[in-house]
């Protein structure tokens, strides 16, 4: 393998610290789900680097308090709202239609999280359909602009939940096996890092980074479908892992700085198709931890047929 890339940040660093030094003046960036939690921090450093941001939201009323608040907080009054819901491919196309001009990043934000089985108009799993198939269709589709704008830099947002499941192509929308709601999440997460694999591949031409990361825990309203049992048993899990790969918990500022070394740090110019936590690249899974990466999830060749299935599913 590789080199694994470090920078001087950690767990402990946050955005605004990662974009101290960062100009990020007439660069346009698009943060999904950026109506709460990381994705609030996240357009926040970016806009406070100076960047033109777009925060794509379903509630149009959440997402104007928060352009107004970043604004507020940063001097930057070119933070703009769209309406995207990912679940729903008219949504996505409308966005992708409608945007005009070159982006130089986009962070693929939004997801949901361990929800009760729910499908979407085409019978889709609701996780997959957010997290991964309205992210894939929204990065496809903009693909265009971001190969317009230079070294564009694209974020998919994963997760270590991606450990507890690899795709199952066999059946990914839970069709004939029973419905679990930590194993759709898992497989959604580790299909966001196969799509940077993947992406990086058939991209490098164009000059456009994909790479994912795992935020780190932070409680937010990703986890509104979590009850407060389940959290008491991942913070005594995370307690009785201390040094074994137990949860840190975060606040949203430290977890959206993996984020942005992404989105905008020079330290990771060119690097690309990684998997980064903490801010650093990460190294792989070790049995009975909660850090690093699955090999399954760096697979080309799952990549590539995660990619094909893709553009089949959507094609309807």
């Amino acid at each position: 393998m590789s080199t694994l890339i470090t920078t001087p940040f950690s767990a402990t660093s946050t955005a605004a610290e990662v974009l101290a030094e960062v100009d990020l003046s007439g660069r346009h960036a698009v943060v999904t789900g950026a109506s709460s939690g990381i994705g609030v921090e996240t357009a926040r450093a970016l806009a406070d680097a100076g960047a033109q941001v777009t925060i794509t939201v379903r509630d149009l009323d959440a997402g104007a308090r928060v352009a107004a608040d970043i604004t507020a907080s940063t001097g930057n009054d070119h933070v703009t709202v769209a309406p995207l819901d990912l679940a729903q491919p008219a949504s996505v196309a409308a966005f992708v239609n409608g945007w005009q001009g070159p982006l130089h990043i986009l962070v693929n934000n939004a997801g949901v999280m361990a929800a009760p089985e729910t499908r979407t108009s085409q019978g889709w799993e609701l996780q997959f359909a957010t997290n991964h198939l309205g992210h894939f269709a929204l990065t496809t589709g903009l693909r265009p602009a971001l190969a317009a704008a230079g070294g564009a830099r694209v974020v998919s947002v994963s997760s270590s939940a991606h450990l507890r499941s690899d795709v199952v192509f066999d059946d990914i929308h839970f069709l004939a096996r029973p419905y679990e709601p930590w194993s759709a999440y898992g497989q959604s997460k580790t299909a966001n890092v196969l799509f940077a694999v993947e992406a990086t591949r058939r991209w490098a031409d164009d000059g456009i980074a994909v790479n994912a990361l795992m935020p780190g825990g932070i409680r937010t309203k990703l986890q509104r479908h979590v009850t407060d049992a389940e959290l008491d048993r991942l913070r005594a899990q995370s307690a009785a892992g201390a040094g074994g790969g137990g949860i840190s918990w975060k606040t949203p500022e430290q977890g959206a700085s993996t984020s942005v070394l992404l989105a905008a740090s020079p330290l990771v110019d060119g690097v690309s198709g990684r998997y980064f936590e903490d801010c650093n690249e990460a190294g792989p899974n070790q049995p009975g931890t909660r850090t690093g990466v699955a090999d399954y999830a760096l697979d080309p060749r799952s990549a590539a047929r995660l990619w094909d299935v893709s553009l089949a599913t959507l094609a309807g």
